[in-house]
């Protein structure tokens, strides 16, 4: 299970365990740190255990065992409007029959604060998300993308220091998602505010974060920047749920330093980072990039044989489907460079790798 290195965070889950039925857990022993300002991604498969992460830290779920403490305070028992969080949901939440700025002044009446000050705040949220002209519409009047500008901007309103998202852009068109994915990100440099965010799309987790914990059956896998995820996943689910990822199935036969020699389920062998493949005679499983693997060329201790089942033309690369020892869908990437592949439909050629770039994980 992945450690968290730094006990001390704004936000800390120490210990943190959810069941709903006193026997299957869902979260299980969570130990994170989250440091003031950091943007940080919980991303993983429904179901494993992300959300429930983020509803327990908003406190509309309590945690079965364990303690959460925002700002070293305790919050497990101190309900929800009372923790100070701004909350972003993919549904928006907006109350149909209010106004926009009627909307973004409510949490501020909830926390009895002055018709002046309510005001200046609720024009400031609405500038931070340039919609400063809409406080008199309804939410209905809205398109999508506004109306989670809106949302976004309820969150930012009372000053939260803790802004959370859940799911918070999986409703929009893609074109529009990313746009969002880029404000949201700017508004998080510009304001210095702590975002915890929740999402299963693994391109929006890259773009976005200072760090993702990706989850998998209740347990974080791995906690890293978006670039150590990508280029040095510590398990093999890591390396197949973040980016597109080739596997190849074999055997250890040997271990020197951090060079493992596998020998592939047809009698092939080569080599690779030894990097969580266990002992001798473990099974393995090997995994490259698409983008790393190289056409052509001689035979070395970090090749295997392939033949073109598929080329398929997308512009800027050309994506090569292979049949490596067994695996019909084994992609390589190429440039389109040149403005064209000289490969064929049926062609075997050799495919290699650098060590680094080939990792010999569990199976």
């Amino acid at each position: 299970m992945a450690r968290d290195s730094n006990p001390e965070g704004f936000v800390v889950f120490d210990h943190v365990q959810k069941s709903y039925d006193g026997e299957i857990l869902v979260v299980k022993d969570l130990n994170l740190s989250i440091a003031k300002g950091e943007f940080l991604t919980m991303l993983g498969p429904s179901g494993s255990g992300k959300s429930t992460c983020l509803m327990m830290l908003a406190g509309f779920e309590t945690a079965t065992h364990g303690n959460i403490l925002l700002g070293g305070t305790p919050i497990n028992n101190i309900p929800p409007h009372k923790r100070g969080i701004g909350m972003v949901f993919q549904n928006y939440a907006l109350f149909p029959h209010m106004t926009v700025g009627e909307n973004l002044s409510f949490p501020l009446e909830v926390r009895k604060m002055g018709k002046s000050e309510r005001e200046a705040k609720v024009k400031r949220a609405l500038d931070m998300v340039q919609m400063g002209d809409f406080a008199g519409r309804r939410p209905a009047q809205l398109s999508g993308g506004q109306q989670q500008r809106i949302a976004l901007a309820r969150a930012l309103v009372f000053d939260a220091e803790l802004v959370l998202m859940d799911e918070p852009l999986g409703a929009l068109d893609k074109q529009l998602r990313e746009h969002m994915q880029y404000e949201i990100k700017h508004l998080h440099e510009s304001l210095g505010i702590t975002v915890v965010y929740v999402t299963h799309d693994q391109s929006e987790a890259l773009t976005m974060s200072d760090r993702v914990a990706v989850f998998d059956d209740g347990i974080i896998q791995q906690l890293s920047t978006p670039d150590d995820l990508y280029e040095r996943p510590q398990n093999a689910f890591v390396a197949q749920f973040i980016g597109e990822n080739n596997k190849l199935l074999g055997v250890v036969k040997s271990v020197k330093g951090d060079t493992a020699t596998v020998q592939l389920d047809n009698g092939a062998t080569t080599e690779a980072l030894a990097v969580n493949c266990g002992d001798v005679g473990n099974r393995t499983t090997l995994s490259i990039r698409p983008e790393r693997v190289n056409i052509g060329g001689r035979k070395t201790k970090m090749s295997v044989e392939g033949e073109v089942k598929e080329l398929i033309y997308l512009g800027d690369h050309i994506r090569c489907r292979m049949d490596v020892h067994g695996n019909e869908d084994f992609i390589v990437k190429v440039p389109n460079s040149a403005g064209h592949t000289h490969l064929k439909e049926g062609e075997k050629t050799m495919l290699s790798w650098s060590k680094e770039d080939c990792r010999a994980l569990d199976a």
